[in-house]
C-alpha cells in the first residue's frame, strides 16, 4: 500500500512529465530522492487518467506489473495526453485545466462463474475493476468507472461494447473475465 504522500509524488512526477514533454515551466519537480523511494519502484499495473472540467480528456495504462511504479507513470501520463486515440494531444493551453488522477493496480485474477447471473453476484460495484477476453477481444474498466454505471448489467454491457463484442457477451459465461483493485489518488485541485 503506497501512502497518500507517494501518491502525491506520483501525481506530480505525472504533470511534470506532460509539462515537461510541451516545453512548460515545471513548479515544483520531483527530486531524485523522492523517486528513489523503494515503494515507488515495484513493478506495478499503473492508470493515468487525465479529466478536463470533469470530463476525460485521457486515459491510458497497464494492467500488470512490467517496471517500475514511477517509470509506468511518466509513459503512461505521455500516452495519456499525447497518444489516446480518442483525443487530441493535449495542448500548453489546456495543461492547468486538467486535473490527473493515478490508478495502481493489484495483480488481476481470473473470477471463475457460471453465467451472467452468478457474474453479477460476483462483482463488487466500486471496488473491482473488471477484464474481459473473448473472441480475441479484450477491455478493461477501472473501478472508479463504476461511479458512471452503478448497475453491473450497463457495466458489463458498456464493457462488452467497449472491447468490440457484442452488448450481452458477458451473459453467456464464456467470457474470461479477471477483477482487481486498485489505489486510486487525484489531485486537489
Amino acid at each position: 500500500m503506497l501512502t497518500e504522500k507517494q501518491g502525491q509524488i506520483l501525481l506530480r512526477l505525472a504533470r511534470q512529465t506532460i509539462m515537461e514533454r510541451l516545453g512548460l515551466p515545471v513548479r515544483k519537480p520531483v527530486s531524485a530522492d523522492e523517486l528513489s523511494d523503494p515503494a515507488l519502484q515495484e513493478k506495478r499495473g499503473v492508470f493515468v487518467t487525465l479529466n478536463k472540467h470533469g470530463m476525460l480528456r485521457g486515459c491510458i495504462g497497464s494492467l500488470v506489473g512490467t517496471e517500475p511504479i514511477v517509470v509506468g507513470v511518466e509513459r503512461n501520463a505521455i500516452n495519456a495526453a499525447f497518444h489516446d486515440p480518442r483525443f487530441p494531444p493535449v495542448t500548453a493551453d489546456e495543461v492547468d485545466e486538467l486535473q490527473i488522477d493515478i490508478s495502481i493496480l493489484s495483480q488481476p485474477r481470473e473470477l471463475t462463474y457460471t453465467d451472467g447471473k452468478d457474474l453479477i453476484r460476483k462483482l463488487r460495484p466500486g471496488v473491482d475493476g473488471v477484464i474481459i477476453q473473448g473472441g480475441g477481444a479484450s477491455a478493461t474498466f477501472l473501478p472508479q468507472v463504476w461511479e458512471q454505471l452503478p448497475a453491473p448489467e450497463l457495466f458489463l454491457t458498456h464493457l462488452c461494447r467497449k472491447a468490440g463484442l457484442p452488448d450481452n457477451a458477458w451473459m453467456s459465461g464464456e467470457l474470461t473475465v479477471l477483477t482487481y483493485q486498485v489505489q486510486h489518488f487525484e489531485e486537489n485541485r
